[in-house]
């Protein structure tokens, strides 16, 4: 039932919201943050814990302020994905305007296959959309697979509708489809900020340990493509910003698994540097640092959980990253 009344509700936001006003729905989307931000529930309690990191030394009021504004933002996100399938083109082509885009044109205009890296900021789904109609260039991503199914089978059509070839999360399938889609010189796009398996690799971020994907470094490393950090985040316009940052290069030195280790370090520095700048546009409400999890079993901590591949075999790590949202 709970699960029925899930998809219920996500149904009626697509259904209802799009056919609001876009002032209208701005609106609503703040009055529901506002609500759930003084509730303080679970997830804004969380919001507030992560922030605490991103903010050091920030104190109690300027952590509320930071989770007010954050809430906002990510009913933003929730109310503008609600619309987007029914925006005009040059609606989501002047919806987004990001820096330094010449580097991912560059990179597929050089045939090598692009990877792009990003957190959960902002609008992801809005980035994606302008790419597939600004730039006009098809990409391929995961996505968790989301209960009830019903609800997964909603998301992929709506990504789908946006011009996005979407892979379910779970197993190397996906991992073997993203190389080849990249060996032919293609786009692929990764959420990459939250490991999904708990088996990701160990990273320093804001000063404490955490894991992270290693599908995009894998990725990298396998096929040749060119690995771009994103960032994201809302100003005080309709217009989303964000910044294609320079690429992770592939260490010289090192076996696969620390390469692997330091690509997927430098994509979290990149994360770090754009959450601070921006981090009421950071939508991570659930825990995320290895002290705020559940204790796991002792074992040795494995840095990439695959073996090495033969030359030419795209098989690997299911965990390429992910298209979830908190």
């Amino acid at each position: 039932m709970k699960e029925r009344l899930t998809d219920s509700l996500y149904g009626l936001g697509w259904g209802a919201v799009r056919t609001l006003p876009e002032p209208a729905a701005r609106a609503l989307g703040r009055t529901i943050a506002d609500a759930a931000w003084r509730q303080s529930g679970k997830g804004v309690r969380q919001l507030e814990a992560n922030l605490a990191r991103v903010v050091p030394g920030a104190s109690p009021q300027r952590l509320r302020e930071l989770s007010r504004a954050g809430m906002r933002s990510y009913l933003r996100y929730w109310m503008e994905s609600f619309r987007l399938p029914s925006w005009s083109r040059d609606r989501v082509r002047g919806g987004f305007d990001p820096q330094d885009v010449h580097l991912l044109t560059d990179g597929l205009a050089a045939g090598r296959g692009v990877i792009l890296a990003l957190p959960h900021m902002a609008n992801w789904d809005l980035a994606g959309a302008w790419v597939t109609t600004r730039l006009e260039t098809p990409f391929a991503t995961v996505a968790e697979r989301l209960k009830p199914e019903t609800l997964y089978d909603r998301f992929v059509a709506y990504r789908e509708s946006l011009g996005m070839e979407v892979l379910p999360h779970t197993g190397a399938a996906a991992f073997g489809t993203l190389a080849r889609r990249l060996r032919a010189g293609g786009l692929v796009c990764l959420v990459a900020d939250r490991d999904l398996s708990r088996n990701g690799v160990q990273v320093d971020f804001f000063g404490e340990r955490t894991r992270m994907p290693p599908g995009p470094a894998m990725l990298a490393q396998q096929t040749g493509a060119l690995l771009l950090p994103v960032t994201l985040w809302y100003d005080d316009s309709p217009v989303m910003r964000g910044r294609v940052h320079p690429p992770v290069e592939v260490p010289a030195e090192g076996d696969r698994r620390q390469r692997t280790a330091a690509m997927t370090q430098a994509l979290a520095d990149v994360f770090a540097a754009g959450i601070a700048e921006h981090p009421e546009d950071w939508h991570m409400l659930q825990r995320l640092w290895l002290a705020d999890l559940p204790p796991r079993p002792l074992r040795e901590e494995p840095t990439v959980p695959v073996p090495e591949p033969e030359a030419g075999d795209d098989r690997g790590s299911g965990d390429g990253g992910g298209t979830e949202r908190p």
